[in-house]
Order: structure tokens, then C-alpha cells, then sequence
């Protein structure tokens, strides 16, 4: 697969965005070029296509399959896997939203659950303290709430939540 200038400049930002937010650069490197590519690209092209090394590639390709965001696709008449993405925005923001969920706060809301029990036995800890601790899983259990809420609305009318922002106000009638 050539890469243009503008496709080039793609991919490596999606790589840099990529580390900055945790991920390994190629992996997310590999998932650009992947979501750009008109049709699925087998490691091969890959590792042509970006200059990494074949292990490399492999392994980044099981990632991107562990995190649902790309699967394997075969091509009549080649016994080689072939790779593609998801297309649409949309569903790759909710996939990554819902795995770093999964990841990251589910189990961040299982420690916080467990110090909020903990912490109606404990002496030591400073009242104040506890109410803390106890405000951060209020939030994050209405983050959630919130969260499993809008994953199940359809695209359009994400996109017009989205779109009203600030002007939710006038719709819960207060003045901002």
C-alpha cells in the first residue's frame, strides 16, 4: 500500500496520539493504517507498508484483534490472513471506550467499592478522608450510569447530544 503525504502524516499522529494515551505506538500505528486502507491488508503489506519488523506486526495485530477493533477477513484464492478495521468513527470510539472501561475503571470502581466498605470499620482514617474517597465513587458510579446509558443510543443522536453542549442548560431551564 503507498501512503501519500497526507496519509503518512495520519498514521504517524494516530501512532504518537496512540502513546501518549498508553498504547504502543505501532499497535495504533497499525490500526491508522488499517482504517485508511480501501481493503483489508494482510501482515505482509503491513510491515512493508510501515517498515516494522514482522514480529512486530503480529503482535500488534493480536492487540488490536484482543481490543475488537480489527479482525481477520480471507480472500478467495490466498491462504494468507487479511486485516480490517472498522470504518466507522462511531463504532471504533465506543469499542475503545468500552475496553478502557473494562480495563481501567471497572476494576478502579471494584477497589473504591471495597475501600468504601473497608472504611466503615476503620478508626484511623480520617473522616474527611473517607467522604473522599466515598465523592469519587459517587462520581464515577454516575459517570458509569451515564456511560451505559449513551453507549445503546443510535450514532445520529449521539451526534445531537454531542452537538447541544452548553445549550443543555436552557433544556434543564437554568441559566448558565
Amino acid at each position: 500500500m503507498k501512503l501519500t503525504p497526507v496519509m503518512q502524516k495520519f498514521v504517524l499522529h494516530w501512532g504518537e496520539m496512540g502513546s501518549r494515551w498508553g498504547v504502543n505506538r505501532t499497535v495504533a500505528q497499525i490500526h491508522a493504517l488499517l482504517y485508511l486502507a480501501k481493503e483489508p491488508l494482510t501482515a505482509e503489506d503491513i510491515t512493508d507498508t510501515l517498515g516494522v519488523a514482522r514480529s512486530n506486526v503480529s503482535t500488534s495485530l493480536r492487540e488490536l484483534q484482543s481490543w475488537g477493533l480489527i479482525k481477520v477477513v480471507h480472500t478467495l484464492g490466498d491462504r494468507r490472513d487479511h486485516f480490517e478495521s472498522m470504518k466507522d468513527v462511531w463504532d471504533i470510539f465506543l469499542v475503545i471506550a468500552e475496553q478502557r472501561k473494562r480495563r481501567e475503571l471497572d476494576p478502579t470502581l471494584t477497589t473504591l467499592r471495597e475501600c468504601v466498605l473497608e472504611s466503615e470499620e476503620d478508626r484511623a482514617t480520617d473522616p474527611e478522608i473517607k467522604a473522599r474517597i466515598g465523592n469519587t465513587l459517587e462520581f464515577l458510579e454516575q459517570l458509569m450510569g451515564w456511560y451505559e446509558q449513551m453507549k445503546h443510543l443510535d450514532h445520529g443522536t449521539l451526534v445531537k447530544v454531542m452537538s447541544l453542549g452548553a445549550k443543555i442548560q436552557n433544556l434543564l431551564g437554568k441559566k448558565g
